[in-house]
């Protein structure tokens, strides 16, 4: 594109040419439908800027990278590697999370900063800006009060203490800061407060996937976890968490799926156990050529199983992400093989699948070649499985590999059940009643039917492994959750973060330290914001 510079005198005449014009030339509508100045006046209007205030919670890519929170969780903790081509060239952003590498340049840092806060943005427009007043305007602004505590919830739990943002920002106001630890939860405690005195408990049919009651309940409870945990295990803390989680046991709204596996199957979605669920959809014709508009788990794709015979009966190829680590395999008990194989897939179990369907034709199963050799395990994981049924899922057009509409779990009913239980430990609740909850989580494990009487309890565990509660809370959170996005961040909080975790893995073991118990925010960002530091200082903590 050609610059041309315009002398004074030229600008001058411009000038007088524009204010000579006939004044009725210059009284135009507006191209657009609405501006600034006449927004926000109708519940149709406001709902509009409600949807585009949930729109950046579902994407899985943002500025050309992927920004999953789900591969982020597992891949910075033991229990996944990056994964990728066979280069370790595939995404360097996230190879560089993965290895404990990543410096303020990393391509990732900056999507996943953004997308939050213009998250919290178009949220503090759905609160602040609308000129009417309506029982469906306040539902609206407490959704959005949701939102704004989610957004701000995930920002903490990458970056530590952030700035927090309760106004609508100009342009000109970058000179941010980071809040202290204490600021931020009490921002989004007293969201999440205003949140559930308004919101509904139950959604009719057409409201899935929006805020209810029990969704910012169990976001509240699980944010009191979180500041308990790194507040020196403050019990009154504890005890909150254990209030607001108990809240959304008892309303009876939630119960947990039978069967273990139907929660990950093709097509499941917003099951008894969906407390606050992302959706996904397949009838927007997604393409790479606009990221935040891909309305498909690409996480689908990302982590599918890279190199598989392409006559496998059940699975499609995939590009080989977030690869279970041997010692997430290992560290099922014995009596938890019903998780373990819902979680994760073996080599030799994919060339069972093929014996038992009877094909011939895959003459190697998983051609390993095509995988990162530095992180290839002979594991993949399975919960958000590659199904050849997706074949044909872009059923308006768009690329397949991102038209694969698996929701994704922001939280759900036995991780619910698990914070309950750590919470009344740790608080001033009783054992006995914590473990209630574990054995409900640790009975639907066992397999699917009434398994009364038929599984090891929370106490036949902790006797056999000779674990306490927290042991074995410790051990739940971990079966249960794994490749959903939970173990880093339980790790960090509980303090249990550090390079034992990474024995036999000398890079992240050698790289691993204190400060990368947070990722730094982006060069991109502190270099605008000249309050921002790249870290959080500890004493923002106290």
């Amino acid at each position: 594109m050609k610059l041309y510079k315009l002398s004074i005198t030229s600008i001058i005449v411009i000038l007088i040419s524009v204010t000579s014009c006939n004044e009725d030339r210059l009284e135009v509508e507006p191209v657009n439908r609405y501006l600034s100045s006449n927004f926000f006046q109708t519940e149709e209007q406001v709902y509009e800027a409600l949807v585009a205030a949930y729109d950046p919670i579902g994407w899985t890519m943002a500025f050309g990278q992927w920004i999953a929170e789900v591969m982020y969780g597992e891949i910075r903790s033991d229990n996944a590697h990056a994964g990728g081509d066979p280069s370790d060239n595939d995404q360097p952003g996230w190879q560089e999370l993965d290895d404990f590498r990543e410096t303020t340049n990393n391509t990732v840092l900056q999507p996943i900063y953004r997308k939050y806060y213009i998250g919290i943005f178009r949220s503090n427009l759905v609160i602040y800006s609308p000129e009417i007043t309506s029982p469906v305007i306040e539902r609206y602004q407490a959704e959005a009060k949701f939102l704004r505590a989610y957004y701000h919830f995930q920002l903490f739990k990458h970056f530590g203490p952030v700035p927090v943002i309760t106004s609508i920002l100009s342009p000109d106001d970058v000179s941010l800061q980071r809040n202290t630890m204490s600021e931020v939860f009490d921002a989004i405690v007293s969201d999440l407060e205003d949140a559930i005195d308004i919101l509904p408990g139950t959604l009719s049919s057409n409201e899935i996937g929006r805020a209810s009651r029990g969704a910012a309940q169990a976001l509240l409870g699980k944010a009191y976890l979180y500041w308990a945990d790194l507040d020196n295990d403050d019990g009154s803390k504890f005890d909150m968490a254990a209030q607001y989680l108990g809240d959304v046991v008892s309303s009876g709204q939630y119960s947990l799926v039978d069967d273990y596996n139907e929660l990950f199957a093709f097509g499941s979605k917003n099951t008894s156990e969906s407390v606050f669920e992302i959706q996904k959809s397949n009838l927007w014709p997604s393409d790479w050529g606009w990221f935040e508009g891909i309305e498909g788990n690409g996480i689908i794709q990302l982590c599918g199983i890279r190199g598989l015979c392409s006559d496998h009966p059940f699975y499609k190829d995939g590009w080989g992400f977030m690869l279970p680590t041997q010692s997430l395999y290992d560290s099922y008990l014995a009596d938890d093989l019903y998780r373990r194989d819902a979680t994760i897939i073996s080599e030799a179990e994919l060339a069972q699948t093929l014996l038992d369907s009877g094909i011939t034709s895959c003459n190697v199963v998983v051609d390993v070649t095509q995988s990162n050799p530095q992180d290839y395990t002979g594991y993949w994981q399975q919960k958000y499985s590659n199904f050849k049924s997706y074949d044909g899922n872009n059923i308006n057009g768009g690329d397949p590999n991102l038209t694969k509409d698996a929701n994704v779990h922001a939280i759900r009913y036995a991780d619910v059940l698990l914070m309950l239980a750590e919470a009344l430990h740790r608080g001033s609740g009783t054992d006995a009643e914590a473990m209630t909850y574990m054995d409900e989580v640790r009975e639907r494990a066992a397999g699917p039917g009434d398994n009364t009487g038929n599984f090891n309890t929370a106490q036949d565990i902790m006797t056999q492994q000779s674990w306490s509660l927290l042991d074995l809370i410790w051990y739940e959170r971990r079966a249960e959750l794994s490749m959903e996005g939970h173990r880093w961040f339980d790790l960090v909080r509980s303090g249990r973060a550090g390079s034992n975790l990474f024995a036999g893995d000398p890079i992240r073991e050698g790289n691993y330290s204190d400060t990368r118990l947070w990722i730094p925010i982006s060069l991109e960002e502190t270099s605008v914001a000249k309050g921002l530091t790249d870290y959080p200082d500890p004493s923002l903590f106290d």
